[in-house]
């Protein structure tokens, strides 16, 4: 009960994470210590699990898959979306800049205690942490791209989605919305039940979940200090979409007006950055969260080793 009461916690986090704009859930597996047994309980699910469940070897089934700790950690996820959800709505509405700056904390120090779990620094960790953050950052600052419901496509998104749902630093919602697909995906097709969408999407989370948490896994045990590396500069990469200081840029639709959610909150496409002119009250307390955000991980991390 503890063990399950623990990974309830962070899935808790990850679900929390999701919730965020540009923040992924990756991250904080990282962070919390179990990215790498997430990574192969996903993977597990193959055509030797297959056959047991046709078997009906449940009890085998879940050894092999983990599956009490993957119950667990979604089921903290799922709980975490819908109870964060409308909080988190309601600051960032009323106090955007002290939230962005709390979160720019958070993953700020992230990089460190991410980044700390290399055992040696040589020169191909150092070439992957700076091709990570150049890759997040390129990433961060894309334009949309315009709509596409072809098929190909469609599956394409939920592949990439995934991928980018599952790895540190990147954030699912925010790909599609570069991938120009943000309003068919996710308001019209999921609103209208569009099969025709969902079905190509949903064959590329089938296909991109599996593939690559094998991918993942492989490359994680091989090249561990080099994979810790990229992820950590993924994660820095990130910073640049949680600046505090910017001004929202929306999602236009085909018809020209801004696209808007389920909510009717309007779709933000990226940021317009910029630096306060001057030290008043605001930027005072925006700082003040920021170290809030940096010791919240240290105190994560500190009472974790006791």
């Amino acid at each position: 009960m503890k063990e399950i009461l623990s990974w309830l916690i962070k899935g808790f986090g990850i679900g929390a994470a999701n919730v965020i704009p540009g923040v992924s859930g990756g991250t904080v597996a990282l962070i919390t210590g179990i990215f790498e047994r997430l990574i192969d309980s996903l993977k597990s699910f193959n055509l030797k699990s297959l056959k047991l469940i046709f078997k009906l070897k449940f009890k085998e089934f879940a050894e092999y898959t983990d599956l009490i700790f993957l119950i667990s950690v979604f089921s903290g996820a799922v709980i975490s979306i819908f109870t964060l959800a409308r909080l988190l709505s309601y600051l960032f509405e009323n106090f955007p800049v002290f939230v962005w700056a709390y979160f720019f904390g958070l993953i700020l120090a992230s990089v460190y205690f991410v980044g700390k779990n290399t055992d040696k620094i040589n020169i191909p960790v150092i070439i992957s942490f700076i091709a990570g953050t150049v890759i997040a950052v390129w990433i961060s600052l894309q334009n949309p791209a315009t709509e596409n419901d072809g098929f190909l496509y469609l599956v394409l998104c939920g592949v990439i989605a995934i991928i980018s749902m599952i790895l540190p630093g990147l954030s699912g919602s925010f790909i599609l919305v570069l991938m120009g697909n943000y309003q068919l995906v996710m308001i019209d097709s999921i609103n209208n039940l569009d099969f025709h969408v969902l079905l190509p999407v949903a064959l590329g989370v089938v296909i991109g979940l599996p593939a690559f948490s094998n991918i993942l896994s492989f490359i994680y045990k091989k090249y561990k200090n080099q994979t810790i590396a990229s992820l950590t500069g993924f994660i820095l990469g990130s910073l640049i979409i949680l600046w505090p200081w910017k001004h929202p840029q929306y999602l236009i639709g085909n018809d020209g007006l801004k696209v808007l959610k389920a909510d009717g909150e309007p779709v933000i496409s990226n940021y317009i950055r910029y630096l306060p002119e001057k030290i008043d009250t605001e930027v005072i307390l925006a700082i003040a969260f920021m170290l809030t955000g940096i010791l919240s991980v240290w105190a994560t991390e500190h009472f974790a080793k006791k």
